[in-house]
């Protein structure tokens, strides 16, 4: 178990040998609050990008938030250092400035990106079958084969086509062609 500095003095060490246990702690403490600040997430917003009209710059980062940096892909604009994301993210304010709503300002996005550019996709026929019937397809197509694969074993064939006595007779001419072949 290790001592705190101040119980080393009490102990009767040396005050610089506590000195050090101190430095060592705090080097500790230091390189944790490190750690912990660098693993939170950067927004990537300059305050040049920033509107004056604190409403719009809201509007701006709730769009901004919405959107898939193209870069980066699994970051929104605002969290995206990448210069696509910068000119998106000014071209969302721009769009927001001019009094677009924000669907329109979503509807130019998509139009000109795709619906790639939404972190969350709306709702259409392709990401219904997409998301609705794939899944259950490849679930029922893995049902399929472990079913038939299950039937193949029961039945006494392996699943690469031969029986269980077609594959003991294969066995025992390999075994007899082994043994002729064999230098007396």
């Amino acid at each position: 178990m290790r001592k705190s500095p101040a119980f080393a003095v009490l102990r009767g060490l040396h005050a610089e040998e506590a000195r050090r246990a101190a430095s060592k702690h705090a080097a500790r403490l230091g390189l944790v609050c490190l750690l912990a600040f660098a693993s939170t997430p950067a927004f990537a917003v300059n305050p040049g990008e920033q509107l004056a009209d604190p409403a719009l710059e809201a509007r701006a980062r709730d769009l901004g938030a919405e959107l898939r940096c193209m870069v980066c892909q699994n970051q929104s604009i605002d969290d995206s250092d990448a210069p696509l994301a910068k000119d998106l993210r000014l071209l969302v304010r721009e769009r927001v400035k001019a009094g677009d709503s924000d669907e329109a300002v979503l509807d130019f996005l998509v139009a000109r990106y795709g619906d790639f550019v939404l972190l969350r996709p709306r709702f259409r026929l392709e990401t219904l079958l997409l998301w609705g019937f794939a899944p259950f397809l490849l679930v029922a197509g893995l049902l399929g084969y472990a079913v038939w694969a299950f039937r193949a074993r029961r039945a006494g064939r392996s699943l690469d086509g031969l029986t269980d006595d077609e594959q003991a007779r294969l066995e025992a001419l390999l075994a007899r062609e082994a043994e002729a072949s064999r230098p007396s």
